[in-house]
């Protein structure tokens, strides 16, 4: 700050005029003039309050103290840099505590690069500058600067506290020792940062490792999907192909058939006559079956060693339980290693069926004709057996049809009970055993 003494001439400071020394001076400059002025005159004065401006003050006319924490606060270094490098070039090289230092030393007097750093930042806080317009008096102002410092908005309310026409020193004092304080924790907070972001940094890396790894399964993944798609694709367009072969095809034989048909035109009448034989004929077995039973009924009383013909449906003769010495007398009669078949029967007397056969050293086979069991499994069963006894009176007709003609065509001997009950399966036993014996005495020829 430029000092005049009392000894220079009022006239040398009105001809020089307010140099932009004088001007950096302040008020302090023009109460000297004014005391000078009065001296001249021979005017007693007494000493005047100071008077505050409504002007902002700006930033070459702040103490030379204040500099250090607005530039270090409201400006970042990369800022600084770039606004000092574009007037001071050689400031390029310069360290960032040279460059502080440089632009501490430009601030002081009204320089370009302070002019600025004064537009730069009142672009900065222009909102901050806005609001404090309302601001009046010295309370107001310490009131917004304490409730600044408790939040986050500190680097405007420095500016604009500090720039503010109210602002008295003893508010400057207060102001440089809050920012002080706020520095030092700010230090300390940015060491704790320090250790959480190498901490985060660690973890960063430990999660990048994890992200790459489920990136590189991800597009495994990806590339197996897409093959599998692709021979799924390859798989429907094939089976399309065969769609259309078909349909083709079939398209075909509808034509064929069509010309058929137009080449015939009795032939769907003839196929109507066929069904009709059919069932006519159907109905011919049947009536012949029941005449078979009729006949059966009349012979009855006679004792039956073969009987060839069909039961009418549903009849059914109680069981008598086998007595020891008919088990006994059974057990003379060998089977061994054979398998008996014994289509027909009811239900509740299979346990008694396979007594009668297991004795005998058989394997026991069962069939119900038709009743529970699949008719298709009869086949299965008349393959597999040695013999087969046909309990007649209890099974259906066409389980009956089927057997006699499985047995007729592979030579497989059949006896056939008219009345399903254990004696009768023992005398069907005793027919095959006395059949078998009679083969076995008959000599080749």
């Amino acid at each position: 700050m430029c000092q005049t003494s009392s000894s220079t001439p009022l006239s040398d400071l009105i001809r020089r005029g307010f140099t932009a020394a004088d001007d950096a001076a302040g008020s302090d400059l023009a109460r000297a003039v004014a005391r000078q002025v009065e001296a001249r005159a021979g005017v007693a004065t007494q000493p005047a309050p100071v008077e505050r401006s409504s002007r902002r003050r700006r930033l070459w006319e702040l103490p030379r103290n204040v500099f250090c924490p607005v530039l270090g606060t409201c400006l970042t270094i990369d800022r600084l840099r770039r606004l000092t490098v574009a007037v001071l070039p050689d400031c390029a090289a310069a360290d960032d505590y040279e460059l502080h230092c440089r632009a501490i030393a430009e601030s002081a007097r009204r320089s370009e690069l302070a002019e600025r750093l004064q537009r730069e930042l009142d672009a900065r806080f222009e909102r901050a500058l806005r609001q404090a317009r309302a601001l009046k008096g010295t309370a107001a102002l310490v009131a917004h600067w304490r409730q600044a410092c408790a939040g986050s908005e500190v680097a405007a309310a420095l500016w604009v506290t500090l720039t503010h026409p109210d602002c008295d020193a003893a508010l400057e004092e207060q102001v440089q020792r809050d920012i002080h304080m706020l520095q030092h924790q700010a230090g300390v907070g940015v060491r704790a940062d320090v250790q959480r972001l190498d901490a985060l940094q660690r973890e960063n890396g430990t999660l990048g490792r994890e992200l790459a790894a489920a990136q590189q399964r991800t597009t495994q993944m990806l590339a197996e999907k897409s093959a599998q798609i692709e021979r799924q694709q390859a798989e429907l367009v094939r089976l399309r192909a065969r769609l259309i072969t078909c349909d083709t095809t079939v398209d075909e034989l509808r034509a064929q058939v069509a010309q058929l048909e137009e080449a015939s035109p009795a032939l769907r009448s003839r196929q109507a006559m066929a069904r009709q034989i059919e069932q006519q004929q159907a109905r011919i077995r049947e009536l012949e079956m029941r005449l078979q039973d009729s006949r059966r009924q009349l012979q009855a009383q006679r004792p039956v060693e073969r009987v060839e013909a069909v039961r009418p449906p549903h009849v059914s003769v109680p069981d008598t339980p086998v007595t020891a010495a008919q088990a006994a007398e059974i057990a003379g009669e060998d089977l061994r290693d054979k398998a008996v078949l014994c289509v027909g029967g009811r239900t509740a007397s299979v346990p008694v069926y396979r007594q009668l056969v297991e004795v005998r050293g058989a394997r026991f086979l069962h069939h119900d004709g038709g009743e529970e069991d699949a008719a298709g499994q009869l086949d299965a069963h008349l393959a597999a057996a040695d013999l087969v006894i046909c309990q007649a009176g209890c099974i259906s007709h066409n389980a009956y049809w089927r057997v006699k003609d499985h047995c007729r065509r592979t030579g497989k001997q059949c006896v056939f009970v008219e009345r399903p009950s254990a004696s009768g399966l023992v005398r069907g036993l005793e027919q095959a055993s006395s059949a078998a014996a009679a083969a076995a005495q008959v000599p080749p020829n």
